[in-house]
C-alpha cells in the first residue's frame, strides 16, 4: 500500500475519499433538499471515466478508502463500471474498502452485482420504519421497497449500517425501536444530528434540530451502551449496544465537533474537492485533469489539501441564518 502524500497543514493524514457520482436522487428528504430541485446538466458531470481517474490518482497518493455516494449513487447509469474497476482494487488488496452510501431503492436489483463487484458493506439511510413517516421524511420514498432491498443486500452478503437523521418531533420517539430492530436484523446502527446544508425550502431546520446528545441519554434509560474503540474511517463514535451485540455510532457535528480527528475530503460529481464539508473553499479538479491532465490533476489535488481547514463552523442557532453553507448535501454526496 502507498504510503499517503497527503498530509495537511494540522499534520493529519488524508487517505480517505468521498466521491458523489451525482446530484440525482430518487427522493427529496426534508433535511436534505427542497422538493422541486434543479438538478444540474449531465455535461457539467465527470464521466465514469474521469470519476476513476480521480479515485486512483488518490490512491496512487495514499488513499486507503473510498466511499460513492450522491445524491442517490445507483441511480447513476453505468455506475456498476465504476464499482466493478475500484473493487477490482480491492480484491487485489490496493485499497483497503469500497464503500456505497445509498437510500436502498436500488438495492433489490444491484445487491448482488454489489458484492460481486467487490464492495463488502453498505450504508443505508432509513429515518423511520413507519410507513407514513417515511413518505413524510422522503417525499417521494417507498419504504417497503428499501425493506426490500435490505433483505436483498443482507442475502448477498453485504455488511449493512443503517444511517438515522434525528428529526425532533419526527423521528425521535422511534429511535430506540430501530435500535432494538438493527439488532434483530444484525445491521449496525448510526444517529446523525441534522446538518445546515442548503435552502430546504419550507421546512425549518431549527424546528428539525434533536441534538444527539439528548437521543443518547434517552437510549441509555433502555439499553446498556458501552463506549466503544471500535473506529471506522468516518466522523462517527461508537457505542456497543450490550442488549443487541450491535454497534450504534453517532455523528455530532453540533454538538461535538468531531474536526480534530478528520482524514477526510469530498468530491463533488462536478470534480470540485471540498477539503471540508462545512466550508466553501474547494479546488477544480475536473478543470486540473481536463487541461493538465493526470500531472495536473495530481498538482491540483496536493495544493488543495495543503488548504484543509482545522475545522467546520457549522451552528444551528435562531439568531443566525441556519444555512452554514450553500450547497445541498445531494451535490458534496453524504
Amino acid at each position: 500500500m502507498t504510503e499517503s502524500q497527503l498530509i495537511d497543514p494540522f499534520g493529519r493524514t488524508v487517505d480517505y475519499i468521498r466521491m458523489s457520482v451525482t446530484d440525482r436522487c430518487d427522493f427529496r428528504c426534508v433535511y436534505c433538499m427542497a422538493e422541486e430541485m434543479t438538478f444540474l446538466p449531465k455535461s457539467e458531470l465527470l464521466t465514469i471515466e474521469e470519476l476513476e481517474v480521480v479515485a486512483r490518482r488518490f490512491m496512487a497518493m495514499g488513499t486507503k478508502k473510498i466511499r460513492l455516494t450522491g445524491g442517490e449513487p445507483l441511480v447513476r447509469r453505468n455506475i456498476i463500471q465504476l464499482i466493478r474497476n475500484l473493487g477490482a482494487e480491492v480484491k487485489a488488496g490496493n485499497l483497503d474498502e469500497l464503500t456505497i452510501t445509498t437510500n436502498g431503492s436500488q438495492l433489490s436489483k444491484m445487491a448482488d452485482d454489489l458484492a460481486d463487484a467487490g464492495v463488502r458493506r453498505i450504508n443505508v439511510s432509513i429515518d423511520t420504519l413507519d410507513r407514513d413517516k417515511f413518505k413524510l421524511i422522503t417525499r417521494w420514498g417507498d419504504l417497503d421497497k428499501v425493506l426490500d432491498g435490505l433483505h436483498a443486500a443482507k442475502q448477498a452478503g453485504l455488511q449493512i449500517k443503517l444511517n438515522a437523521v434525528a428529526l425532533k418531533g419526527v423521528n425521535d420517539d422511534e429511535l430506540g425501536d430501530m435500535v432494538s430492530w438493527c439488532g434483530d436484523m444484525g445491521y449496525d446502527m448510526t444517529i446523525i444530528e441534522v446538518m445546515p446544508m442548503g435552502d430546504i425550502g419550507n421546512e425549518n431546520r431549527i424546528g428539525q434540530y434533536m441534538p444527539v446528545s439528548v437521543v443518547r441519554s434517552r437510549l441509555a434509560k433502555r439499553f446498556t451502551l458501552i463506549d466503544s474503540a471500535h473506529q471506522t474511517a468516518g466522523p462517527a463514535r461508537y457505542v456497543e449496544v450490550q442488549d443487541t451485540g450491535r454497534k450504534l455510532g453517532f455523528i455530532t457535528p453540533m454538538t461535538h465537533n468531531f474536526c480534530e480527528s478528520c482524514n477526510r475530503v469530498r468530491i463533488t460529481c462536478t470534480g470540485q474537492l471540498y477539503m471540508c464539508l462545512g466550508q466553501e473553499d474547494n479546488a477544480d479538479l475536473s478543470h486540473a485533469l481536463r487541461t493538465g491532465g493526470e500531472a495536473g490533476l495530481d498538482e491540483a489535488i496536493i495544493e488543495a489539501i495543503g488548504r484543509k481547514p482545522k475545522g467546520h463552523d457549522f451552528v444551528i442557532s435562531r439568531r443566525v441564518d441556519n444555512v452554514a453553507v450553500g450547497r445541498h448535501m445531494n451535490v458534496t454526496g453524504g
